[in-house]
């Protein structure tokens, strides 16, 4: 996706119910075509230094790490029936009164270590299937296990992966032909416990500052396929759970009557050696429609995302 057009416009789409959910990308791939200078070098056997440039471009392009930092929520699915059958065997030996179906799932899986070897972990967002999930270290398959668990009864409806996508996996694998990812981290929350960690304001309600709170974290977390692989989505995911600063402002913004207008990534003019997204938060008053804008920029030059540098005026270079 083009940084340069990734803008959501949260103003027109007031309602939660009218911003799109992540669309499920089936174009088939394009290729390119091999140019005449390539075919006559390889007809005749002879040298051609652009089409080595062009290769060995494209084979360093392929060898580049894909880091993924996602938000969604894991699930499970039984690669076939003998997998199946003896969850469901487990299941019978069990006790499982007053527990739910996630829970029930957890119980299964954690106390029996060997199963959860054989079923398919799947990574969904906005209830899409996007990847299927392998832990890097073996020990980490307590990561998936505890990302089903859920306290109380309570649902943890937000789980995030910071990870490395891999190959796409073979349909008769899951029977899902979806992307791997190497996952290092996991972890779970719930989007109302995160959002009632974040310091309020003094001079807003409660109230008020957690709808503010709830309608970015939905507005970054429905933004149009955001699969947390690009680094203008990673940059974007990583502010929504580790930065609550963004939150704070824009109630403060709210507070002024301001709205959030829209969200915008663009590769900052200071990148380098290294991978840096400015994040523009656009806010318009709603009496004259003045816009004021503020920026956060992330390093997204490795797998982990890292502020570089916090919220700050940001003024438009013409």
């Amino acid at each position: 996706m083009d940084n340069e057009n990734n803008v959501k416009d949260i103003n027109s789409n007031k309602n939660d119910e009218n911003i799109s959910a992540p669309a499920q990308d089936n174009r088939m791939p394009s290729y390119t075509p091999i140019s005449a200078q390539s075919e006559a070098a390889e007809s005749m056997g002879n040298d051609c230094p652009t089409c080595k440039k062009n290769n060995s471009q494209e084979s360093m392009a392929e060898q580049e790490p894909k880091f993924i930092y996602a938000l969604g929520s894991v699930r499970v699915q039984f690669p076939n029936v003998t997998v199946e059958k003896e969850y469901r065997q487990l299941v019978r030996e069990e006790s499982t009164e007053r527990l739910i179906e996630p829970q029930v799932v957890h119980k299964i899986l954690k106390n029996n270590r060997y199963l959860a070897r054989e079923v398919c972990w799947v990574f969904t967002i906005e209830g899409l299937d996007t990847y299927l999930l392998a832990p890097r270290d073996p020990l980490d398959l307590d990561q998936l296990t505890d990302a089903l668990d859920r306290p109380n009864g309570e649902e943890l409806d937000t789980d995030v992966i910071i990870g490395e996508r891999g190959p796409v996996a073979p349909i008769d694998r899951c029977g899902l032909e979806l992307p791997i990812v190497l996952f290092d981290k996991i972890y779970s929350f719930q989007k109302k416990e995160l959002i009632k960690e974040i310091p309020k304001p003094e001079s807003t309600e409660e109230a008020a500052f957690r709808v503010s709170s709830d309608g970015l974290f939905e507005s970054i977390q429905q933004l149009s396929d955001n699969a947390g692989a690009s680094d203008d989505h990673r940059a974007l995911n990583y502010l929504a759970v580790r930065y609550p600063q963004i939150y704070i402002h824009t109630t403060e913004m709210h507070n002024q009557d301001y709205s959030l207008d829209s969200v915008e990534t663009r590769p900052s003019r200071l990148s380098g050696t290294r991978k840096l997204i400015d994040v523009i938060f656009s806010y318009q008053n709603r009496k004259s429609t003045v816009i004021d804008k503020y920026y956060v920029r992330v390093d997204v030059t490795g797998k982990y995302p890292f502020l570089e540098n916090p919220l700050s005026r940001y003024f438009d270079r013409t």
